[in-house]
């Protein structure tokens, strides 16, 4: 399976309260204000917000799905390799992880599972 820039686009758009935009020569995606996903690399990647920790663990486990860009090594986000994701059903699961860490409690309400990725 294959993800594209406009797949992340399209589960990102779905969810309540996105916004894109064009910051840093890149499209970039933001709820409430807050952003949560950006698509840089010509858009054959996404980067996400991801707890430190978890982050780690995750380089670690699959490191050539996830990776560490240098100027986020110390910020709560992850670079993600488009192409090595399993399905849509991981991106999915991505994608909303990082939004339900940006998005109010108002918003997270009108997810279908409540946020929860």
């Amino acid at each position: 399976m294959t993800a594209t820039g406009d797949d992340a686009r399209a589960v990102a758009l779905a969810l309540p309260g996105v916004r894109e935009g064009f910051d840093w020569q890149m499209p970039t995606f933001r709820v409430a204000g807050k952003l949560f996903l950006t698509l840089p690399e010509g858009e054959t990647s996404m980067a996400v917000r991801c707890p430190i920790l978890d982050r780690d663990e995750l380089v670690a486990a699959e490191p050539a799905k996830f990776w560490i860009a240098g100027h986020e090594a110390n910020n709560a986000w992850v670079r993600v390799r488009l192409a090595a994701l399993d399905d849509l059903a991981e991106l999915e699961a991505i994608v909303t992880d990082s939004w339900a860490q940006a998005a109010p409690r108002k918003l997270m309400e009108q997810h279908p599972d409540g946020g929860g990725g």
